[in-house]
């Protein structure tokens, strides 16, 4: 494994390993895309991120700047792996905490309601495999793994949460399932690491729950992170 790629959505997700390991941005590297590349090497190998971008003064989220991304790194890049890092909400009555970290285990859209018969219904949902080396970090590391569902909207709707529950969804994001749809056409494996900002049947007002959390979730996704960096890096 010779250059890793992460596809991250927010700035705040990112930054504290960025100034961990002092990478370096890479100007315009995608120009005229909003997308920015970030760069260093790590125990030999190269270690890239790519951040969705800013449009509007604000982070571009959801899957639309997800695929773009990821579309773009997997082009230009040729990663042997992409990692989808971020926060996530996730459940209190499956025993998730605030800031804990997963390692996803699969993932799927939530909101992609399409009719018709299995074809349709199983494209809808998605359903996209990980990398095949993820349930052993996982367990090396000491961190649980959990089923990634994405839709477009930070809130969630009850038909979105009876596709979850109906299809064992555990960790509830807005990019992790379109990174995932991408990687696929391009045969390229996916890790997704995910800290949690918001437990999704806590009662509290999810925005609210988002915001206060971030930063303590953002910080474990740190530390997790330089583990996997360190876990990959020194692979075989």
């Amino acid at each position: 494994m010779n250059r890793i790629c992460y596809v991250v959505a927010m700035v705040a997700e990112a930054q504290p390993f960025i100034e961990h390991y002092g990478m370096k941005e890479v100007k315009d590297f995608f120009h005229p895309l909003p997308c920015m590349l970030y760069e260093a090497e790590v125990n030999g190998k190269t270690l890239n991120v790519v951040l969705n971008g800013r449009q509007n003064g604000s982070d571009l989220v959801g899957c639309e700047a997800a695929s773009v991304a990821t579309l773009s790194a997997i082009q230009r890049l040729n990663p042997d792996i992409v990692i989808n890092s971020g926060t996530c909400g996730a459940f209190d009555c499956n025993g998730a905490e605030i800031a804990q970290v997963f390692i996803g285990n699969k993932a799927m859209f939530h909101d992609r309601r399409v009719p018709g018969d299995d074809a349709w219904g199983t494209q809808s949902i998605g359903n996209y495999s990980v990398w095949e080396g993820s349930a052993k970090m996982a367990e090396v590391l000491g961190l649980k793994t959990g089923k990634v569902t994405t839709g477009s909207s930070l809130d969630m709707q009850p038909c979105d949460l009876e596709i979850i529950k109906s299809n064992g969804g555990e960790l509830k994001d807005m990019e992790g399932a379109a990174v995932g749809f991408v990687c696929s056409l391009f045969n390229v494996p996916i890790v997704y690491v995910k800290s949690v900002t918001d437990l999704c049947d806590s009662g509290a007002e999810t925005f609210e729950e988002f915001s206060k959390n971030l930063k303590a979730a953002c910080e474990s996704l740190r530390i997790v992170n330089e583990k996997v960096i360190d876990y990959l890096t020194k692979m075989e």
